[in-house]
């Protein structure tokens, strides 16, 4: 769905999807899709394509989906937001932690509901092209939009759904301009405001579908407790997400994402730990009650997401540094961003992290990222970073 989307502010999504057949021509009274077909995801693939500083363009696919298309019509597709695969590892940190937000939305879903009498007549015509309206469910949004997909009958209990046409969607509609935003500033890059999804989805009956061998799952995550200043029990680590399937190309030779879709497993390397606590330092979502050091249970997700990585960070020690913004006594703003800092540390030694690989710092209103001149900058300057202490 949306680029190395790496960054832009509409991204088109042609997610139009599962448009699927009864083997045999039928009735319209009597037209099902009995007995259901299944999304053959090692066979189908999701592309997308965006544009960066005017004339750069990337293509990216997701490596994880999977789908089905119930007897009665219904239609669903999960994209699974971990496994978006730009082929470069930071870059699809970027877009899990700051567009997507998946520690909060890890899946995209698509519902529609296709009249099976709408392609009773595939097996004659071999392919077809149906309007298909479907629900977009994206960072929380739900939206109605429309388009144009290809069905096309390989054989009695195979289809193969292709988009037709681009659909625009706004990042406005989803909430994700915000995310674009923190793209271009993390990447340092001029974001053309549209991209590209195209895809081809294979469809088999029977359940005759390969699912992907992994399908990533999201851990629900823990709510902060009342932060005291007596030390946390240690709890045990959550476990890292496994690593993605990777679709076939239409040609039908295997293209091996494991390295760079979806978080990979085990220690990280040097470049990769401290690449991951520049990004997680710009996500913003770890926040705390007005003027207080109590962490809200929204901070949750995403303090479960720094656990985790920390924990596959051995032997590195880690900065977590407080700030805040220029309203209040410079002296208040400076215990209260220690106190800030401490409360995160608190959590992340209650994942099971040892105390003695942290050091808790506020640098109160020292080291503001933007003037304290309006709401917006303001509550970008209150924040928690994380960086390698040297």
């Amino acid at each position: 769905m949306f680029g190395p989307f790496a960054y832009f502010n509409k991204f088109q999504l042609s997610i139009a999807l599962i448009a699927l057949l009864a083997p045999l021509p039928l009735a319209a009274e009597e037209a099902s899709f009995s007995p259901g077909w299944q999304v053959d995801a090692a066979s189908s693939q999701l592309r997308f394509q965006s544009v960066k500083n005017v004339t750069k363009v990337e293509s990216s696919t997701f490596a994880a989906f999977s789908g089905d298309l119930a007897a009665d019509g219904t239609l669903s597709l999960h994209v699974f937001l971990d496994s978006v695969d730009t082929k470069i590892d930071l870059r699809n940190v970027r877009m899990r932690f700051l567009l997507f937000e998946t520690f909060r939305f890890p899946e995209a879903v698509i519902t529609a509901k296709i009249n099976p009498a709408d392609l009773a007549d595939l097996p004659t015509l071999r392919r077809k092209t149906i309007h298909l309206p479907y629900t977009l469910d994206l960072h929380g949004v739900k939206k109605q939009l429309e388009t144009d997909v290809a069905v096309t009958l390989l054989q009695d209990d195979t289809v193969v759904v292709s988009s037709t046409v681009p659909v625009v969607i706004a990042t406005d509609d989803f909430g994700l301009a915000e995310g674009v935003q923190k793209l271009q500033e993390a990447a340092k890059v001029v974001i053309i405001p549209s991209g590209t999804v195209s895809f081809d989805l294979m469809l088999k009956r029977n359940g005759g579908a390969t699912a992907p061998t992994t399908t990533p799952t999201t851990a629900e995550p823990t709510a902060p407790e009342v932060i005291a200043e007596a030390p946390v029990a240690p709890a045990t680590p959550e476990a890292p997400l496994p690593a993605g399937t990777a679709p076939v190309v239409p040609d039908a030779v295997a293209v091996d994402t494991a390295a760079v879709a979806l978080e990979p497993t085990g220690d990280l390397d040097l470049e990769a730990c401290t690449g991951r606590f520049e990004i997680l330092s710009r996500s913003g979502n770890i926040n705390f009650q007005s003027g207080s050091a109590k962490l809200q249970a929204s901070s949750a997700p995403l303090l479960d997401s720094v656990a985790d990585i920390i924990a596959r960070c051995p032997g590195l020690k880690i900065e977590i540094s407080g700030h805040t913004d220029s309203d209040g006594a410079p002296a208040a703003n400076q215990s209260l961003s220690q106190s800030r800092a401490k409360s995160v540390m608190r959590y992340l030694v209650g994942k099971g992290l040892a105390a003695d690989r942290f050091t808790a710092v506020g640098y109160g209103e020292d080291k503001p990222i933007f003037a304290n001149d309006t709401t917006e900058h303001k509550s970008r300057n209150r924040r928690i970073e994380f960086a390698l202490v040297q």
